[in-house]
């Protein structure tokens, strides 16, 4: 079964706001084995329009994944984030089938 993905572009406009929104969701990404595989860093957004932040979350299963957004824990998290920016969010599940060849 392949893994699943949260994939979020963010552009906060209220750094303490968001930061209460950080310490509120690790509850929920704990609880359902959540793993930051980018979380800010350095980009460039080489085609289409992009945000400041760029974040991807990998979860044990996309199942997982979407019980993680519509959780009591990350739905009170996701309260604090209001008025802190705008966020767009998707939920993906991952490939596990042939990759390119040379």
């Amino acid at each position: 079964m392949p893994n699943g993905y949260w994939i979020a572009r963010v552009d906060v406009s209220d750094e303490s706001k968001y930061q209460q929104y950080v310490a509120a969701n690790a509850a929920a990404f704990a609880k359902y084995g959540a793993r930051f595989l980018v979380r800010g860093g350095d980009h460039d957004t080489v085609e289409g329009t992009g945000r400041a932040r760029n974040v991807v979350i990998e979860f044990p299963s996309y199942e997982q994944a979407l019980e993680c957004y519509h959780s009591p824990e990350y739905q009170y998290a996701k309260s604090l984030r209001a008025g802190a920016g705008d966020a767009d969010i998707t939920v993906v599940s991952g490939y596990d089938g042939p990759q390119p060849t040379a």
